[in-house]
């Protein structure tokens, strides 16, 4: 099979289009032909050695795809060879052919295609506890969401606004402005014309947002703190823009007792239970068309390079897909 495998962290120059043994599934597991694979930051960081990987590595969290094989104890899994399914979380999906446990698997819907479900389920479900459980919405809250014309935020956006909430968001261009607006944005700023946190402010109806969700780190972090209002919650769930600084928490007593949270949509999945709920909401949303995904940008397999240096520059909006 081939795959993008790295053997060493860097550039996207490090990444390799490899032929490789098709992986066997061990006892737990499915063997999985992929069809689509989604293109996250959490690949940049492994690649870049932000996170640690044991090398070599094969690159890609989150795919979708049809079963192959399945490996012994998997009959009470109600999974069987040929089965549509999606998964996030397994590393090795920039690939052909992948593994991954029989119970991070979730069926795809006949009216979702795999590019949908690739697209919809690390970033669908990253929305889906930011706006029900990392901050549980409330209707008439206002809420910050940084990034609004990316994959998470254009469907964050939309979860935000179905939740009741006034909804402000940043972006770079009016192209990107335009598409968080059509998500449901309330306010959009663009941040590369104004101070961001002074437009908040000043368009605010109240004290301040209740809560910010904030996926750009370093630039952001200092700022996002400035416009929430007293009790509010900073939700750091990335860092496009590198990492925060070491920050002293009297600062959070100072502003208002504030609250930071950097959490991960492992500890927001961590039970068969809570992700099969998650998945099974987001995938029915999209099936429905309460929840509209973008797939703007789809790449070869062997293009992942290409896919990795559009994402780091901001080229791309929505949701980035390899094709294998």
């Amino acid at each position: 099979m081939q795959a993008i495998q790295i053997q060493q962290t860097g550039g996207p120059e490090v990444m390799a289009l490899r032929e490789l043994p098709t992986p066997s599934p061990v006892a737990g597991e499915a063997l999985i032909r992929l069809e689509a694979s989604g293109v996250n930051f959490i690949d940049v960081y492994l690649r870049e050695g932000r996170y640690p990987a044991q090398m070599p590595y094969i690159l890609g969290q989150e795919g979708a795809g049809t079963v192959v094989a399945l490996g012994e104890g998997t009959a009470h899994s109600g999974l069987k060879v040929g089965d549509r399914v999606a998964w996030c979380g397994v590393p090795g999906t920039y690939a052909q052919m992948a593994v991954a446990p029989a119970s991070r698997l979730i069926h795809v819907p006949d009216d979702i295609t795999s590019q949908q479900a690739a697209a919809a389920m690390l970033q669908g479900m990253t929305a889906h506890y930011l706006a029900h459980s990392a901050y549980s919405i409330q209707p008439g809250d206002e809420v910050l969401i940084h990034a609004g014309a990316g994959g998470v935020g254009l469907l964050l956006i939309q979860m935000a606004k179905s939740l009741g909430a006034r909804v402000f968001t940043t972006v770079s261009n009016e192209e990107k402005a335009e598409l968080a607006r059509e998500a449901g944005a309330d306010e959009v700023v663009l941040y590369t014309r104004e101070d961001f946190a002074a437009a908040v402010k000043k368009r605010a109806s109240g004290l301040g947002m209740a809560a910010v969700y904030d996926s750009v780190g370093k630039t952001t972090f200092e700022k996002s703190l400035e416009v929430l209002r007293p009790r509010g919650i900073l939700v750091l769930y990335g860092g496009s823009s590198g990492a925060v600084p070491p920050f002293d928490l009297i600062q959070l007593s100072r502003r208002g007792s504030l609250y930071v949270t950097r959490p991960t949509l492992n500890d927001y999945t961590a039970t068969r239970e809570e992700l099969v709920a998650r998945a099974e909401s987001v995938l029915g949303d999209v099936a429905s068309g309460a929840l509209k995904l973008r797939i703007a940008h789809v790449y070869q397999l062997a293009d992942a390079a290409s896919a990795h240096r559009d994402l780091e520059a901001r080229r791309t909006t929505g949701k980035a897909l390899l094709i294998p």
